[in-house]
């Protein structure tokens, strides 16, 4: 009877590690989730401000490059006068 109580005893113990497991890998799996999809939430953001950037860049070098055009008209008349 000790015996069959022993390995009665080691089967549950080895099913409780294994149910553990499951849970821990499962939560596991979870968090992982939750995290990839947080940061792909903040690669979104991250790629709009980039785009947001990368537009005010193209305006500045509008406006500067109309500047230089204007810059470079006027050289030659002050040059000649």
């Amino acid at each position: 009877a000790w015996v069959r109580a022993t390995d009665a005893s080691d089967l549950v113990h080895g099913e409780v590690i294994s149910l553990r497991t499951i849970v821990l890998d499962r939560r596991r799996s979870t968090e992982t989730s939750e995290l990839r999809t947080a940061l792909q939430g903040q690669v979104t953001a991250l790629q709009g401000q980039v785009t947001a950037l990368q537009e005010q860049v193209t305006t500045l070098q509008g406006q500067q490059g109309l500047a230089g055009d204007h810059t470079q008209s006027e050289l030659p008349e002050e040059a000649g006068g």
